[in-house]
């Protein structure tokens, strides 16, 4: 009866691993899904850059704006379950890239877009001039990875890059833009559009 019971145990608790590990296999394929985008057609259109909930919309001088220009931000959180791969949100020219370590707050506070780890895209748009946009690390976050360097030929809607589990995009572009979504807008990446160069 032991022997059995021992057997009985030990296979109880292997399928008690062995679905946790499935389980947990399916959260990383399902985090890590790329879903293609119909990207949209309409001319001078600017896409979301990242899926998640448009947290803020401001308007920053030229003081307080990285393009020392009138400056559109927009921030974007995306929770565990969005999309984490960024897109372009127009086409242009990568300028530079400025890789920048810090902290590691939940990534929907105000203080994570100054102090968390982060990744500054600035892009040449032809249409819209100078744009930047910075992925930003999460509390769970750990890990910016960017796929395109400096000098090179970006598309509207290009995969740019990712940030795992939890995370913040930003996107600065010139108050000359019109835009057209608001805050606690749900976004996604190269589909939504947030507005319209002039």
């Amino acid at each position: 009866g032991g022997i059995v019971l021992s057997i009985a145990s030990a296979l109880l608790g292997l399928m008690a691993t062995s679905i946790i590990l499935g389980l947990l296999t399916l959260f990383v394929v399902y985090f890590f899904r790329d879903p293609e985008r119909g990207l949209p057609q309409e001319p001078n259109a600017l896409v979301a850059p990242a899926d998640g909930k448009l947290l803020k919309v401001e308007t920053l001088k030229p003081s307080h704006s990285p393009l020392d220009i009138e400056t559109v931000k927009l921030s974007i959180f995306m929770s565990l379950f969005n999309v984490h791969v960024n897109r372009c949100p127009t086409e242009g020219i990568v300028e530079e890239i400025i890789y920048e370590p810090g902290k590691f707050f939940s990534a929907n506070l105000d203080k994570a877009s100054e102090q968390n780890e982060k990744n500054r895209i600035f892009l040449e748009a032809p249409q819209v001039g100078k744009i930047m946009l910075v992925q930003i690390a999460g509390l769970i976050a750990r890990r910016i990875v960017c796929w395109i360097r400096p000098g090179e030929k970006v598309s509207l809607g290009q995969r740019v890059g990712l940030i795992r589990f939890g995370s913040r995009v930003e996107v600065y572009i010139p108050a000359t833009c019109r835009v057209v979504v608001k805050e606690g807008q749900k976004v996604k990446a190269g589909q939504t559009i947030i507005g319209y160069s002039l």
